[in-house]
């Protein structure tokens, strides 16, 4: 008797190319998720426009970037649903049903959208859509019926809004029309922008591309912050905030190797370009695989969207059938 795999949701804003802190922080955990779990992978164009209203045309353009950056890490469309969001109208459907059962004091109170809304400067000037983001999320999650999905901690506060959502739904039906989802926090937080000075963003222009050239590698590693005062080799180095340290945590699999370079920088002795040939060439051998195969995936932009439609049009049905479930359950007026 074969067993129903888990249902995992996950995906990003389509604003554009993704960076190795997406291949670190989620990327790298989809590819394992992908052989035994059933993951969905949702382009989320809609939610894009949430703060990018005034600039459609980087969010549509910036699709296919998303899905070629997906297939380069090797993401298998066979194992994985890759889908388009704004092209599932359930999931428009299920958000507006669920804004019945929140509160407008409830959004607010979010620790992950009040402080979204701080760092974006929107004071009072809160675009609805982006206010209304946590029972949109709660509608992508339960249109697929997930019962995972991966976040980082800062997200967290998401999917406990989306667990309050589902009770109130199953409790004015009477019945558990919905399951609750569990949040996975990856391992390794945000990765730091090469600069040093806040999470690794597009938006930033602190990020390093999966699709970056070997010069743009080799030019954001020598840029990279380390300890300002480490100003020459023998001198003592600080390890802690050194984004240099952070990078080489994440991507160089010898972690013994990694803690002797930390003692021995702390103690002095090693310098920082030592540190950078290190972390550059780690940096090259992961991404100069990933590059080819974006670069081969790019000459046939029919076959990638094929893979979006294909997708779509598997995921729309299953996140219609769940629509239907939920409006029958809460006896919405059938015709």
């Amino acid at each position: 008797m074969s067993q129903t795999k888990p249902i995992i949701l996950t995906g990003d804003r389509t604003t554009g190319p993704l960076h190795i802190g997406h291949y670190v922080g989620s990327l790298k955990n989809r590819l394992q998720f992908q052989e035994d779990h059933e993951q969905y992978l949702l382009l989320a164009d809609t939610q894009a426009l949430t703060d990018n209203a005034d600039n459609i045309t980087k969010v549509s353009s910036n699709v296919l970037e998303v899905a070629l950056d997906y297939l380069a890490v090797g993401v298998d469309p066979v194992k994985t649903t890759i889908c388009l969001q704004s092209h599932l109208p359930a999931l428009a459907e299920l958000s507006m049903l669920y804004l019945n059962f929140v509160t407008v004091s409830r959004l607010e109170r979010n620790p992950t959208i009040r402080e979204e809304i701080r760092a974006r400067n929107f004071g009072r000037d809160i675009p609805a859509g982006f206010l209304c983001y946590p029972a949109a999320q709660a509608a992508d999650i339960t249109a697929f019926k997930a019962t995972i999905v991966p976040v980082g901690d800062d997200q967290a506060p998401l999917i406990e809004q989306t667990n309050e959502i589902v009770r109130r739904i199953n409790a004015t039906a009477s019945v558990d029309v919905l399951p609750e989802v569990t949040a996975v926090i990856p391992k390794m937080g945000r990765l730091p922008g090469i600069n040093g000075k806040a999470k690794m963003s597009k938006s930033l222009g602190n990020a390093l591309l999966l699709s970056s050239s070997p010069e743009d590698i080799s030019a954001a590693v020598k840029q990279m912050y380390t300890d300002p005062n480490h100003l020459r080799v023998e001198d003592p180095g600080q390890v802690e905030g050194n984004v240099v340290f952070s990078y080489l945590d994440a991507f160089d699999e010898d972690h013994q190797a990694v803690e002797e370079l930390k003692a021995q920088y702390r103690h002095g002795g090693l310098g920082d370009m030592v540190l950078k040939r290190r972390l550059e060439g780690i940096l090259q051998d992961l991404l100069r695989p990933i590059r080819k195969q974006r670069m081969h995936l790019s000459k046939d932009l029919g076959y990638v969207r094929d893979v979006i439609k294909e997708g779509t049009d598997r995921a729309r049905n299953i996140t219609d059938a769940t629509y239907r479930d939920v409006s029958n359950a809460l006896g919405l007026f059938r015709i």
